[in-house]
């Protein structure tokens, strides 16, 4: 299985605005990349409340893994997903 180099919460963030922008799912802009790339980081407050919601696998989800792992793997991803804070 492959392992993505970016973070999930971005790619999560990504998603969002290329959903809500790109003519190819619910937005208007026929080439959308270049504002997607400019507003991603809007929408990763979203794509924090969409880990958060995972953090509980589903029936189907818990019989098809470990749930344990399951837990670490998403509270790890939201722990990632937090703003970073710098002291001065």
């Amino acid at each position: 299985m492959d392992v993505s180099t970016t973070p999930v919460a971005e790619r999560i963030a990504r998603t969002l605005a290329g959903q809500r922008i790109s003519a190819n799912a619910e937005g208007r802009e026929e080439s959308a990349s270049a504002h997607v790339e400019a507003v991603w980081k809007d929408y990763l407050a979203d794509a924090a409340a969409v880990l958060r919601t995972l953090r509980e696998p589903d029936q189907a989800m818990a019989a098809a893994g470990d749930v344990a792992i399951w837990e670490r793997m998403v509270l790890a991803a939201i722990e990632e997903a937090k703003p970073k804070t710098v002291v001065l």
